[in-house]
């Protein structure tokens, strides 16, 4: 049967799916019209034309800033007044910039600067085997959930067969302008127990696309490890930039020798340019550069914080800077760990009060402040996110982890994100939560949602479809950017 499509699952239960893999095997048998895959795309281009709209293309690089170990949003960007104690965060409300809106005590700094960003309070999720990090990690890097979970919520380690992380489908699909690193991950992996990187790679489109990834040496109570990059002993990974090359070097000069038109057909298209500007980015220590923190005053370092998650702030400034398109800054703790994690089961009090919340506000006002001063913010997409939220009320179990009378479990239902920059409005709150933060009243938003309209700030449809390692086609992410965060 051949069936060419003219609106794309329009007769389907789930109109916004666009092609379906029914339609693809339908054209895979009509080679009556050599129909391919690639033609069946085009036909898809031109009935359905790019997605446009509010936000559509304004971002030129993003700063993810991964809160690994899942912040509580009651003690942080969200508390609750006149509720029972055992749901009350300890910490005092304070007021912000914006009219009507509170954080509590632990955020000062970012509560005098959030009318540059938007506040999304009905981040929402029911989970499927995805209570605990790892499973919900892959979620938020990759879009899509895996059919093997533990019953602890962990996933086998990272493989060839999974789901690209978000950053090397963009790079993949809009690469650097610039002779610079296109994906740069740090300061430490993704990681819950033993498993390390799970959905913090390419996956299934090969390593050519994985990030660069920046591990300073030290344990993670280490506060000075971004004091140890040796920027001299900065090399790119031979599998992932010098193979590459060399493999498209010798494709190009095959081509060229056995069929020269090619040549003529592609003059216009600069394809030196593209393996100058490959070249260049080996040789000119324009990265090196960029890693070197020591090229910005004592003043300014120390308004981001003498740690490792401000100077990785600062870091992630100076590489979309320098011209680097994905910046993945990952909270510098193990997800499911104590002191200056996020996962919060025991002594929150504390740990939040002394240890991360401080970080936080430190580094990421600041990050906002000096993008915003330079212009830069304009053109960077700033997220700042979670895997999940905590618990409305203290001391209970819902992921069948232990907690004390202070701590708060995990919490998919309802959170809190931070998105800013790249037409983003500023000075916006996003959906509400019910009067205990327990769930979204209105808005709510799910992490898929969040990345499609990741993929739409840098102007790429959220529904591209890409091949995975067994050649079957799978959508970016199966979700509809939210274009009301846009202005």
């Amino acid at each position: 049967m051949i069936r060419i499509p003219g609106e794309p699952g329009k007769d389907l239960c789930d109109k916004h799916l666009g092609i379906t893999r029914r339609d693809i095997l339908r054209i895979g048998g009509s080679g009556l019209m050599g129909l391919s895959l690639g033609g069946a795309m085009k036909l898809q281009a031109l009935a359905n034309p790019a997605t446009g709209g509010r936000g559509w293309g304004k971002a030129k690089s993003v700063i993810m800033i991964y809160l690994q170990g899942g912040p509580s949003h009651l003690d942080l960007w969200d508390p609750k007044e006149n509720v029972p104690d055992n749901v009350k965060s300890v910490f005092a409300p304070i007021a912000t910039k914006l009219t009507g809106v509170k954080y509590t005590e632990l955020l000062p700094k970012l509560a005098k600067v959030n009318d540059k960003f938007t506040m999304i309070r009905s981040m929402s999720y029911t989970p499927n085997g995805l209570f605990n990090h790892t499973a919900a990690i892959y979620q938020i890097m990759t879009g899509y959930t895996t059919d093997k979970v533990s019953p602890s919520g962990q996933l086998e380690p990272p493989s060839p067969k999974d789901f690209p992380n978000f950053g090397s489908n963009i790079i993949r699909l809009k690469p650097p302008t610039e002779p610079m690193l296109p994906f740069v991950q740090f300061p430490r992996p993704l990681q819950e127990s033993n498993v390390v990187g799970k959905g913090g790679n390419a996956g299934f489109l090969g390593k050519a696309y994985d990030p660069y990834t920046l591990f300073p040496d030290g344990d993670d109570m280490d506060m000075a490890k971004m004091d140890k990059i040796k920027v001299d002993d900065l090399n790119l990974r031979p599998d992932m930039f010098a193979v590459r090359l060399q493999r498209r070097a010798k494709l190009r000069d095959e081509l060229s020798d056995a069929m020269p038109e090619i040549e003529k057909a592609v003059a216009n298209y600069n394809l030196d340019d593209y393996y100058k500007q490959a070249m260049n980015l080996i040789v000119s220590g324009r990265a090196r550069e960029a890693f070197d923190l020591n090229q910005e005053p004592d003043k300014l370092r120390d308004r981001y914080g003498r740690n490792t998650f401000g100077q990785s702030c600062l870091l992630a400034r100076r590489l979309v800077e320098a011209g680097t398109r994905v910046v993945e800054l990952i909270w510098p703790k193990v997800a499911n760990s104590d002191n200056h994690s996020w996962d919060v089961h025991v002594g929150l009090n504390d740990r939040m009060k002394k240890q991360s919340a401080p970080m936080l506000d430190t580094g990421l006002s600041a990050l906002f402040e000096d993008l915003d001063s330079r212009g830069l913010l304009a053109e960077t997409l700033v997220v700042a996110i979670g895997e999940f939220g905590r618990s409305p009320q203290k001391g209970v179990s819902t992921s069948g982890n232990g907690n004390s009378a202070d701590g708060r479990d995990h919490w998919p239902y309802c959170y809190t994100s931070v998105i800013g920059g790249a037409g983003i409005k500023r000075g916006y709150v996003h959906g509400q939560s019910d009067k205990t933060g327990s769930a979204p009243v209105e808005d709510p938003v799910h992490p898929a949602e969040l990345l499609a309209t990741i993929y739409h700030s840098f102007g790429i449809d959220p529904e591209t479809v890409v091949m995975n390692h067994l050649n079957q086609p799978r959508e970016l992410v199966k979700a509809k950017a939210v274009t009301k965060l846009f202005a």
